[in-house]
């Protein structure tokens, strides 16, 4: 914070300097009589700093959003390639893996997933099941080859959900920046002040726009809430690549 308060403290002594100077180099005949062009001048630099921050964290929340959303398939694929090469195991173990697939798969889908959305977290009894799927299939003992080559599969897809679960974690605790959000509230106290900076007169008219203006505001900051986290509020991730998995054991069993 002391930086960026000395970069404006700086910025804004800078811009002074160049005004005070300019207007004593340059000739009377490009002087103004009214100091209208500042407040237009002041004005168009807020309104193009509040489109830029407004910009800036819709990009990063659309990121975010996405990369979830990529987890979340990613480690339901790899439990359906896991619930499949269980298919070639011998019993118990084939019923054993299958049925902590599908435990794990309802864990996440339900407690898990309301978790994410209120704490921002995973739930532990969830990784406490994905643990003991990798340790049952690590401790098979495969009698025959096609049963060592499921066991192996089984693993690298159980590896392959390890990781997505992992960045899942990640996306359910991310958000905006608080640089972003102090660049935002500072953008929006400047561009709903801006009428009065630069002299506007109160009219119907006037009043009207600085309605429409702050309509716009307030809806650009309410979805820019409602997205700002990925498994969070309104706009979320959805929970369809579960779903899927769920439908797709029953398919397969």
């Amino acid at each position: 914070m002391v930086q960026e308060l000395i970069a404006a403290l700086v910025g804004a002594l800078l811009a002074v300097v160049v005004l005070v100077a300019g207007d004593r180099m340059r000739p009377a005949a490009w002087r103004q009589t009214s100091d209208e062009a500042s407040g237009t001048l002041a004005l168009d630099v807020i309104k193009t700093f509040f489109t830029a921050v407004v910009a800036f964290v819709v990009v990063i929340c659309w990121q975010q959003y996405q990369n979830a959303h990529n987890h979340t398939v990613t480690e339901a694929k790899g439990l359906v390639e896991t619930y499949f090469a269980a298919h070639n195991m011998a019993e118990p173990d084939r019923d054993q893996v299958q049925r902590l697939v599908r435990g794990y798969t309802e864990q996440v889908v339900g407690p898990e997933w309301t978790t994410m959305s209120r704490n921002g977290r995973l739930s532990p009894s969830a990784q406490s099941m994905l643990d003991n799927l990798r340790d049952a299939v690590a401790q098979q003992h495969p009698q025959d080859q096609a049963a060592t080559d499921a066991r192996a599969s089984a693993q690298a897809a159980l590896v392959k959900v390890a990781d997505a679960r992992s960045d899942r974690g990640v996306d359910a605790g991310q958000g905006v920046p608080g640089f972003l959000f102090v660049a935002l509230i500072f953008g929006t106290v400047l561009l709903l002040f801006s009428p009065v900076l630069s002299g506007t007169r109160v009219t119907w008219r006037s009043v009207l726009m600085t309605a429409v203006l702050g309509v716009v505001i307030a809806s650009a900051l309410l979805q820019i809430h409602n997205f700002e986290r990925p498994f969070s509020h309104t706009i979320s991730v959805p929970r369809d690549a579960f779903e899927f998995a769920l439908a797709r054991y029953q398919h397969i069993g």
